[in-house]
């Protein structure tokens, strides 16, 4: 089997996941509650590495090898949680994207969009 390294396997990584925690006997943390806290406190931990910086600099934030490599571990961390809590809910994440970006399109039309952006840029 071929695998593409464009295409991510939600369902592999929630399996190993939660083999991971069952290993280390950590199922009674992960209740939704406890989940959706330990998501907000990684989100926040991701938005200090932009603390006190402005836009052009949060840009070039990714230039030091540290600060990159911090934000990559934030992702990580708040990817993992987001999967976990998707599983014990058993949501599709892919398809709860394309049922959002759906409604999406929907509520923000293009042209609609495309000049309330002007309007708020200029």
């Amino acid at each position: 089997m071929k695998i593409d390294k464009n295409v991510i396997d939600i369902k592999k990584m929630q399996e190993f996941y939660e083999k991971f925690i069952k290993e280390r006997n950590w199922e009674p943390f992960h209740n939704p509650k406890n989940l959706a806290m330990a998501l907000s406190v990684e989100i926040s931990e991701l938005v200090e590495l932009f603390q006190w910086i402005n836009e052009k600099q949060s840009f070039e934030i990714v230039k030091n090898p540290i600060k990159k490599q911090a934000i990559k571990e934030e992702i990580a961390d708040v990817f993992s949680y987001l999967i976990r809590l998707a599983g014990i809910f058993d949501i599709d994440i892919e398809k709860a994207f394309w049922e959002k970006f759906e409604k999406n399109q929907k509520k923000y039309p293009i042209d609609k969009s495309k000049e309330l952006a002007k309007e708020l840029s200029s």
